[in-house]
């Protein structure tokens, strides 16, 4: 009985404990090691291969069968220790290979980049600027100055001058070389630091894809990524983007940007002698440079690329020979910046549209209105001219030259030298705020026609002064220092008198002379509580680019078109980006108030008293409409003039505003000769140009023995002007 109740008796199991658990761990491991060696012994077993001299405890035999050995709750180590210990690092063994192996893998391959983005990358490519005949103006890049050229486009010579010096076998292997690498191996245990050894699709992955380092792991990596990028590209693919994309030397990336380089030339017109030495930089482009410190380097190499092009029977002993006796002729190392000012506006323009990252690295093809030619006639003028001012103490100049049809810029000065840094020749004074003087007239008078007056209108050219709130009272003079009486409006714009002007501005208010300066382009006039009757003299700051477009809109006969210095973008694909469109604004003065202020400013009898019959403002054969204007204490002293094809603006002063010489006269020294000696280098070649009369104008005797004109239903009455009509009068004071 007392053994049956023995028998019946409950065995409660003990709770589970982290003793326990670390006694299972270990075993663990031991019966996964003994498991590999089951497994093992059952392979050699079936196969009945000897295992003499294998060292696995329990083998299996063909009387005994393999067993495995079986764990308690609380195991017992039955195995003996010796055993228990291989098949501990076993287990071990087997964990690491089954966890610690794949994960590395896993996060090597997840850390190599991707061989497609050889072609997917956004590689910088060298943005270049043309003038509008295709001159070069300036290429644009950060670091690499890179030009990708198709294919079929590159010479045979250089292609195969490039396999036969870098890869001969590079048609024939998968990526890498076998040869290369024990070559490679042989000479890193020789020298004691890692060798190359490296093909052509190595050189690029190595370029494009990882870092210059030189390590064992950067090696592997470069062959397993060369083998992964052979399976993706085809050979030519491989070869054209190691031909773009690998360094030739200093800022010239890409067989392109190295024959620009070093020969002046696009890669597709090279002779052999040429392309050997183009072939022969990539392997160490600052030895081999020519442009470097010993380069008969370069030439050494040269030779040693056609013989190595003779060997794999490229070209003949012949062909050899005579590219050896071929003289290459390197070109100097150029600044690569022409009409810098325009370029840096176009730059601005361009990065504020679409951003630095594009203009910098984006491959642009800029085709510019620039004409080149005619921009180094109009420096050249600017730059003469200034010189000669130097005892009226001016020191600096600008000019632009546009078309008033179209808005293309065709010349752009901003300073008299944009490399003299010492008088801040950087700054582009025809994007500078500066005050117009009386050339802002025109701006005046414009809307005083469209708002009632007319040419024949008499204005009082008399004493007056105007209250300012706040300030002392307002009273202005003219640039002679005289009062000239009644006198018609043609009369008081042609000679400039400041008088007229402004009263001519309090009667048609404030507001409607800066709405008609906002619709003829002035853009810089936001703030009007700044402005006050001083306004018509060029108290308003305005660009020498924003009066281009005012008076091209009379040029125009009253249509504004702004400017537009670009006529094509292309990327670097022939993909069109841009294409220049007129931005047109029609009426923004009438037509036929249009073509009677570009009669009164060709008049040269009109301005005759201020500026005598044979001024500056005259060129010979030409009809020219031109204004002066000069600001106080002669710190801003311009001349601008139209056709109805040329726009042309010149300023002189000082960029650091201080005034010039008293005896500085408007219209005979100064700016004035600048913009005659332009016009009339724009104008040589070109005949004489009168812009039609409107029907809506209408002509009719008048004071003086001579015929006015008239916008139709502004004549006066009786079809004949009153020899001399009551003045408009003036505001009280």
């Amino acid at each position: 009985m007392a053994k049956k109740k023995i028998l019946e008796k409950k065995v409660e199991p003990r709770p589970f404990s982290f003793i326990q658990l670390f006694l299972l761990i270990p075993l663990f491991l031991i019966a996964i090691g003994d498991t590999i060696r089951l497994v093992v012994g059952t392979i050699f077993f079936l196969w009945n291969i000897t295992y003499k001299n294998i060292r696995l405890p329990h083998i299996p035999t063909k009387k005994k069968k393999p067993k495995i050995i079986s764990y308690t709750i609380y195991p017992t180590l039955v195995v003996p220790f010796a055993q228990r210990f291989q098949y501990f690092v076993m287990g071990v063994t087997v964990v690491i290979a089954c966890v610690f192996v794949p994960f590395v893998t896993y996060y090597w391959l997840r850390t190599l980049p991707n061989p497609r983005l050889l072609t997917g990358r956004d590689i910088e490519v060298t943005t270049k600027m043309y003038d509008r005949n295709g001159t070069l103006l300036y290429e644009i890049y950060t670091d690499q100055n890179r030009t990708p050229v198709h294919f079929i486009d590159i010479p045979d010579m250089v292609k195969n001058g490039t396999i036969a010096i870098e890869d001969k076998n590079f048609y024939r292997h998968p990526g890498f070389s076998l040869q290369g690498i024990a070559r490679a191996i042989r000479e890193t245990i020789v020298v004691g630091h890692v060798q190359g050894g490296s093909t052509i699709t190595q050189q690029l992955i190595k370029s494009a894809l990882l870092t210059p380092e030189v390590t064992i792991s950067r090696k592997i990596r470069e062959i397993f990524l060369a083998f992964w990028a052979e399976r993706l590209y085809t050979k030519d693919q491989i070869l054209e983007m190691y031909l773009n994309q690998v360094p030739y030397g200093g800022t010239a990336w890409g067989i392109e940007a190295a024959s620009q380089s070093y020969f002046g030339k696009s890669v597709t017109q090279v002779n052999l002698a040429e392309a050997a030495l183009l072939a022969g930089l990539p392997a160490a482009p600052s030895e081999y440079s020519p442009f470097g410190s010993h380069p008969e380097k370069a030439f050494e190499r040269q030779a040693h690329v056609l013989q190595r092009m003779v060997e794999e029977r490229f070209i003949t002993q012949e062909d050899m020979s005579r590219a050896l006796a071929t003289p290459v002729h390197i070109t100097a190392p150029r600044n690569g910046l022409r009409a810098p000012h325009f370029v840096m506006y176009v730059r601005n323009l361009l990065e504020k549209k679409y951003g630095s990252r594009l203009v910098d690295r984006g491959g642009l093809r800029i085709v510019t209105s620039l004409d080149l030619s005619l921009q180094e006639k109009v420096q050249d003028i600017v730059s003469t001219n200034i010189d000669k001012l130097a005892s009226l103490q001016v020191g600096n100049g600008a000019a632009l030259v546009t078309n008033p049809k179209t808005g293309e810029i065709l010349a752009m000065v901003g300073s008299r030298d944009y490399f003299d840094l010492t008088r801040d020749g950087n700054v582009n004074v025809t994007t500078s705020l500066r005050q117009p003087g009386s050339s802002i007239k025109v701006v005046t008078y414009t809307a005083a026609l469209e708002n009632g007056m007319t040419a024949a209108t008499i204005l009082d050219d008399s004493p007056i002064t105007y209250p300012q709130l706040g300030g002392a009272p307002y009273t202005p003079i003219n640039y002679d220092g005289r009062f000239h009486g009644r006198v018609p409006l043609r009369i008081a714009l042609g000679n400039s008198y400041n008088v007229p002007a402004v009263k001519t501005l309090a009667t048609i208010g404030l507001p409607t002379m800066i709405e008609k300066a906002r619709a003829m382009g002035i853009t810089s006039w936001e703030d009007e509580s700044r402005f006050g009757l001083s306004l018509t003299l060029g108290g308003g700051e305005v660009t020498m680019t924003d009066m281009a477009v005012v008076y091209g809109t009379l040029a125009n006969m009253g249509e504004r078109v702004n400017l537009s210095p670009i006529l094509e973008i292309t990327d670097y694909t022939g993909r069109v980006i841009e294409k220049n469109t007129l931005h047109k604004i029609p009426e923004a003065v009438k037509p036929e108030v249009a073509w009677i202020m570009s009669d009164i400013l060709r008049d040269n009898n009109a301005r005759s008293s201020a500026f005598g019959p044979n001024s500056q403002l005259v060129i010979a054969g030409k009809s020219v409409s031109v204004k002066t204007g000069t600001t106080n204490e002669k710190r801003d002293n311009w001349t601008i003039g139209f056709t109805p094809s040329v726009v042309a603006a010149v300023w002189v002063g000082n960029n650091n505003n201080a005034p010039m010489h008293p005896t500085l006269t408007s219209g005979v020294t100064g700016a004035a000769p600048i913009w005659h000696d332009i016009m009339t280098e724009v104008l040589k070649d070109k005949p004489d140009q009168v812009p039609p009369k409107p029907d809506g104008v209408i002509a009719i005797p008048c004071y003086l023995g001579r015929t006015e004109y008239f916008v139709k239903g502004t004549e006066p009455h009786g079809g004949r002007c009153i020899p001399l009509p009551t003045p408009i009068p003036s505001p009280t004071p």
